[in-house]
């Protein structure tokens, strides 16, 4: 039994985060991470033209900006820099290959017990660990999803998630689904068309398109202006360049960005060209998917379309329940139950860092505070 004060699940921005604060602080700490390396997501499952899609002040980690050098929104490689040399200057040393099977609170010691697997070269070793705080920072991209879809197994082509893809240059002269049309879905379009993949994308459901000026303006208004003044120019302003989205088969949602967001945990689309391509019709937009026969697939229209590729889009599973032992602080879904800013404290020593759909910036904050609320305790 390995014994700390606090144990922190997942090395990503929010486990970073959480460790270097509670390292600032001279707080022992334990970060497990089930991955081969600190922040998978952006190491190993992202793709190769992603850039951060707000500016790099609201995504900087805990009490570290990023280089003055780098420009408004960093390149993928640019952002594990950043975290590489973050990792280096708070003395971060996650624990690699440990997969938390179960975190339980004793009450007889009041401590929190921790089962981990070790996932390394077929190992099939149990290590426990108990700690008086337990951070879960375990994401909330943490779990690749792909809906059930009729006849999924029939297709004949390549089938892939978002995470797998890298590039569209081995895609080039393919007919090409994208299926889910949040900024990855879109971005991914973006990047098969531009390598000379026939695209179509899958929009189901109402969006917002903002460009990222229009985007980084809102940021910056939204500290002098009323949140409904701030939201009704994004719109008006979104209309304005983009014009009837129905004409091409999208629907504006008709709550605000901010407040769609804010309520549904969506992010409004970031266009990096994809309107362009699809206005030009260089990418298509179908409607949701009903059915996959052969090569052929079916949608709500009643059309069907061959196609050679699809890669699903389709977000993300947290499985946060199945191990933590907890009915207060997470919902089923593995968000905080809590809306900000109570999101981060639950009962006897359990907290959760960057799980209030608040981005980079929510976990910063709940960073801090998780830090010198434990603080206070000892």
């Amino acid at each position: 039994m390995q014994e700390t004060v606090v144990i922190v699940v997942g090395a990503g921005p929010s486990g970073l985060a959480t460790a270097a604060s509670l390292n600032l602080l001279s707080i022992p700490n334990i970060v497990l991470e089930r991955e081969d390396c600190f922040a998978p997501l952006w190491q190993k499952k992202s793709y190769d033209r992603l850039h951060l899609h707000l500016p790099k002040q609201a995504c900087e980690l805990a009490h570290m900006p990023m280089p003055t050098s780098y420009p408004t929104y960093p390149s993928r490689l640019q952002f594990i820099q950043y975290l590489r040399d973050y990792v280096s200057h708070f003395g971060i040393s996650p624990v690699y290959h440990r997969l938390v099977e179960s975190a339980s609170f004793d009450e007889v010691t009041e401590k929190w017990k921790v089962k981990v697997r070790v996932i390394n070269g077929g190992s099939d070793e149990i290590e426990e660990y108990s700690c008086r705080f337990l951070v879960v920072a375990s994401g909330e991209t943490s779990d690749a999803f792909i809906p059930e879809v009729e006849g999924l197994s029939s297709f004949k082509g390549e089938v892939l998630h978002s995470t797998q893809y890298k590039c569209g240059k081995e895609y080039a002269e393919k007919t090409v689904l994208v299926v889910g049309s949040g900024n990855s879905g879109m971005e991914i379009a973006l990047d098969l068309s531009n390598y000379g993949a026939k695209t179509s994308i899958v929009v189901r459901s109402p969006v917002h398109i903002l460009s990222k000026e229009i985007m980084h303006l809102g940021l910056f208004l939204a500290r002098y202006l009323p949140f409904n003044m701030v939201e009704y120019l994004t719109v008006m302003l979104s209309k304005i360049m983009y014009g009837d989205l129905t004409k091409y088969g999208i629907i504006r949602h008709e709550e605000g960005p901010f407040t769609v967001k804010a309520k549904y945990g969506k992010y409004p689309i970031i266009d990096l060209g994809t309107y362009k391509k699809i206005k030009s019709g260089e990418i298509q937009v179908l409607p949701a998917l009903t059915s996959i026969r052969g090569s052929e697939v079916v949608f709500k229209n009643g059309e069907s379309h061959p196609f050679d590729v699809i890669v699903f889009a389709t977000g993300f599973k947290r499985s946060t329940n199945k191990w933590l032992k907890d009915d207060d602080l997470l919902d089923d879904n593995g968000f905080a139950r809590l809306m900000p800013p109570n999101n981060w404290k639950g009962k006897k020593g359990l907290y959760c860092a960057g799980l209030a759909g608040r981005g980079l910036t929510g976990a910063r904050v709940d960073a801090e505070k998780i830090a010198n609320d434990i603080k206070t305790l000892l």
